[in-house]
């Protein structure tokens, strides 16, 4: 990325990104490790110390990365642009990706609403389905607060996306970017980074689920694989469109869908919908993500990044 202002080196931006990782992890066993604090009496206090741990983590991270980077402008919105927290093209950032998403998860989708439809009718539909849909929506509030005090709710849909986009997207790429990095160099390199942090949950298989450890090894590689794959696609979008919110969504709706349906036995739309959903997907990546649909310039760059630097 051409740059008309000062830069930091590329080993310095690797090592910064590194160290990153290395603590987003490690802090994790501060309460115990380091601290000597007894071990949690219930699992809701283990998720709490883990989420007060990430926190520090995410803060840590972007005061570092703040410093280091050659801001020309300490403004709260200079500042806040750099890790892509804009307000301006916020529909647009949160919508379009959404949509892309959902794309990959087509047969997922299909395959909830023909569950839907064999209840519907196993109801015997007309009123008795009507009957049945607004029992569903008066369980809504009850469970919305049942989720709110669920902590594994608040781990997989607000916490660990949030930390986890901060540090590795909003802190990591505009570091590597700013170092000189080639923008797919960058969209590939943070997922290796964003995958390795999640090896502590070999240790949680192996030793607390008390898997085997070819098992355990089976799990969490197929899970760096996933990783690996979800962390270039979220690079990509924060990249292309300058904004937080676009990889952030996509993490919370991944977190929510799981993985992608395949296949389901007797209903080959599913099958279809996949491939479809595939074709979608490939054919809308780059006219979804144009970047002047989320920026007020015309350079097909991470434009955002520079005007934040350097101006």
């Amino acid at each position: 990325m051409a740059t008309d202002g000062e830069s930091i080196s590329m080993s310095v931006a690797v090592a910064a990104c590194v160290a990153m990782a290395v603590f987003y992890v490690l802090i994790l066993y501060a309460p115990t490790v380091i601290l000597r604090l007894p071990s949690a009496s219930s699992y809701s206090e283990f998720m709490i110390r883990r989420f007060i741990c990430a926190a520090i983590c995410t803060v840590a991270s972007l005061v570092f990365t703040a410093f280091i980077l050659p801001i020309k402008s300490w403004e709260a919105s200079v500042i806040l642009g750099v890790y892509g927290i804009r307000t301006d093209h916020l529909w647009q950032g949160v919508v379009y990706p959404l949509l892309l998403t959902s794309l990959i998860y087509a047969s997922s989708l299909v395959l909830k609403l023909l569950l839907l439809l064999e209840s519907w009718k196993e109801n015997g539909g007309g009123c008795s389905s009507f009957n049945y849909i607004r029992s569903f929506f008066q369980t809504i509030p009850a469970s919305v607060l049942t989720g709110a005090s669920n902590v594994s709710v608040w781990r997989n849909f607000i916490v660990a996306p949030v930390t986890e986009e901060l540090v590795f997207r909003a802190c990591m790429i505009p570091l590597l970017l700013c170092a000189g990095f080639r923008i797919y160099t960058a969209i590939f390199l943070c997922p290796v980074l964003f995958s390795l942090a999640h090896l502590n949950h070999f240790r949680e298989m192996y030793i607390r689920h008390n898997r085997s450890y070819l098992r355990a090894t089976l799990i969490v590689g197929l899970q760096l694989g996933y990783t690996v794959i979800f962390g270039a696609y979220a690079s990509f979008l924060f990249i292309r469109t300058g904004h937080l919110a676009a990889p952030l969504f996509a993490h919370i709706f991944c977190n929510y869908m799981g993985l992608p349906v395949l296949y389901a036995q007797g209903k080959g739309l599913v099958s279809a919908a996949f491939l479809g959903g595939v074709v979608g997907f490939v054919s809308l990546l780059f006219p979804l993500t144009k970047p002047l649909m989320y920026n007020d310039s015309t350079n097909d760059c991470p434009c955002w990044l520079g005007y934040c630097l350097w101006h």
